[in-house]
């Protein structure tokens, strides 16, 4: 969905989107359209970041975003879901880091985006008794990673 919605307005987008799902992983209880809310929102902010690394004209640039879940074994509830979302765009620059999961932040040019994705995004996986954080090099790109506790 996200890929196709900028291929709607970027004919020439393309990007190299790889899965790696970890079969070990039991469902879980979590409100599905919420996190599903969360998931593509940094997929399509992966997608947009990456794309303008590719326009800014770096030769040889290939766009990349990963989805990687991953059980994690945690004493308190057994084990916790990470869920990470990886771009190889510009990176987030480090005077901003701390304000992206405000609300009405933005760096996109107006009209682009309203600044809420990140911070609905956040109070989501709060909501679900998670946590999310962002691991980032400017130039590099960066890495969501949410973490969600498994109930039962």
């Amino acid at each position: 969905m996200a890929y196709h919605g900028l291929r709607a307005r970027e004919k020439d987008f393309n990007v190299k989107f790889e899965t790696d799902f970890d079969e070990g992983i039991e469902k879980i209880t979590i409100v599905q359209q919420d996190i599903g809310r969360v998931l593509l929102n940094l997929i399509n902010n992966a997608f947009y970041t990456v794309n303008e690394k590719r326009k800014s004209g770096g030769a040889g640039y290939m766009p990349e975003v990963l989805v990687q879940t991953k059980k994690i074994n945690d004493p308190v509830n057994n084990y916790r879901v990470e869920i990470r979302i990886k771009d190889n765009g510009n990176g987030i620059p480090p005077n901003i880091i701390d304000k992206i999961f405000q609300p009405f932040f933005t760096t996109k040019p107006v009209g682009s985006g309203t600044g809420l994705g990140l911070s609905l995004s956040y109070d989501i996986i709060k909501a679900n008794g998670g946590e999310i954080k962002v691991e980032t090099k400017e130039g590099e790109g960066s890495e969501f990673i949410i973490l969600l506790p498994v109930s039962g």
